[in-house]
């Protein structure tokens, strides 16, 4: 088992919020360079889209706030519709030409804001783009993906349905809060919240999930030093409650990452038995640790392994109450946050993730106990990634079977029509999408 993908990563910067966006008219000429070489170096696809603009913002320390902000926006902005500018400015249009592109036809800045930022023959060129008649696009073009990825995607849904997945994906993630039930509960977060003037409101999933109103710095608020709350997608939240963790139980997070879900399990566990992180990354691992204190959980414990079938994994064969599988994946379901993952990905990328997939699901099968769960999870839309794992797996494995994710949940005040696999889509449940399977391990077996 290699690395995580990018989607367990703290991702910074995020976007701001649309009070903290300069006013239409205030850009700098400084600034749109800054934007351009910003973006230049994104498209570079070399590192993911929010490392490369941290390094940016390290190497320009001079840009204020509102600065790095509009930088940000501009960028993912451009990401986001990448494929549609494109054929606005021409295929081999360089980034300052994108950008000019973007804040014309994506932000529909007036004439008059390109004045002092653009050279005359550049306003020229915006004014004809701006009229530009954009022809017939193709189904990957109206839905801002490599042609690979629509392809895919379409043999899994109409075309209707693909258009309104991507205008889903195309939209900006909103922020939700997790309460940390060790220390609250979500009610009483709330309160606390809004008392402080910030704007939230219950999530409409999760039990535990509190959504925010615009991404408020919260890094620094006491109610987050003090653990009460950590930040995790709705959607994300309803895989711990799939886990279904009890107190006193050994559960395995098997693929914990910088321990999102691992934080959200040793709750659920009112810190109680014990809780194994495994992991190949000492770096996330080791990042996981001022997590556990700030959250006061004391039955987490962070193993790091040197692939799945590590020694320290064998040792737990047959003891786990519940095991948890949030699988190494190409992230696709992630995209409102992580644009540029779609164009970094490739069928190549997939194919190799689907080896690895099914290889850590075998894993972390073995170390099941008799009558304990398994539940295999991704932030992928690929059939491939998703069904295809488990029904391969399922198939090989007939000591396992599948539990309904529907009634789980149900059974945890949840009211969601998922059907036996809980799959969540930007566009429908306004969440990243996952997909789920809970599975059984028979009791004699």
């Amino acid at each position: 088992m290699k690395t995580k993908t990018e989607k367990n990563r703290v991702r910074k910067p995020q976007e701001p919020s649309a009070a903290e966006r300069p006013a239409e008219g205030a850009v700098s000429r400084t600034l749109f360079i800054q934007a351009t070489q910003a973006l230049d170096a994104v498209l570079a696809f070399d590192y993911p889209a929010d490392a490369v603009l941290s390094r940016h913002f390290r190497d320009n320390r001079e840009l204020g706030h509102r600065d790095r902000g509009f930088i940000a926006e501009a960028v993912y902005g451009v990401l986001r519709r990448l494929r549609w500018l494109r054929r606005i400015a021409g295929a081999e249009a360089t980034p300052r030409m994108l950008l000019l592109a973007w804040f014309a036809r994506g932000e529909g800045w007036p004439m008059r804001n390109f004045e002092g930022l653009a050279s005359a023959t550049e306003r020229d060129w915006i004014t004809s783009i701006k009229a530009a008649e954009t022809g017939e696009p193709s189904l990957a073009e109206r839905a801002d993906l490599p042609d690979w990825l629509a392809e895919r995607l379409l043999a899994q849904m109409s075309e209707d349905e693909l258009i309104a997945l991507a205008h889903g994906l195309n939209r900006p993630a909103p922020l939700d809060l997790r309460a940390n039930l060790i220390k609250t509960d979500r009610d009483a977060l709330l309160e606390r919240l809004q008392a402080d003037g910030v704007r939230a409101e219950p999530g409409r999933l999760s039990p535990q999930a509190i959504r925010l109103a615009g991404k408020p710095a919260l890094q620094k608020h006491p109610l987050f030093l003090d653990g009460s709350f950590e930040v995790q997608d709705e959607g994300s939240q309803l895989l711990g409650l799939l886990v279904q963790p009890r107190r006193g139980e050994l559960v395995v997070d098997f693929c914990a990452g910088a321990g999102g879900k691992t934080l959200q399990l040793g709750a659920m566990m009112r810190s109680t038995g014990r809780l194994y992180a495994f992991d190949v990354s000492e770096k996330r691992l080791a990042k996981l640790k001022p997590r556990m204190a700030r959250a006061g959980l004391s039955n987490v414990h962070p193993v790091l392994i040197a692939h799945e079938a590590d020694a320290k994994v064998k040792r737990l064969a047959g003891k786990a109450d519940r095991v948890l599988v949030d699988a190494p994946c190409t992230g696709l379901g992630t995209l409102r946050r992580n644009p540029d993952l779609k164009w970094r990905q490739s069928p190549a990328a997939v194919e190799e993730m689907v080896a690895k997939q099914g290889a850590i699901l075998a894993a972390a099968a073995r170390v099941v106990r008799p009558g304990g769960r398994l539940v295999y999870a991704t932030c992928s839309l690929l059939a491939e990634e998703n069904d295809g794992i488990v029904d391969a797996f399922l198939a090989a494995h007939p000591e396992f079977r599948a539990l309904s994710a529907q009634e789980v949940l149900a059974a945890q005040g949840v009211a969601l029509e998922t059907g036996e696999r809980l799959r969540l889509l930007p566009h429908v449940h306004d969440t990243d999408g996952f997909f789920a399977a809970v599975m059984e391990r028979a009791k004699g077996a």
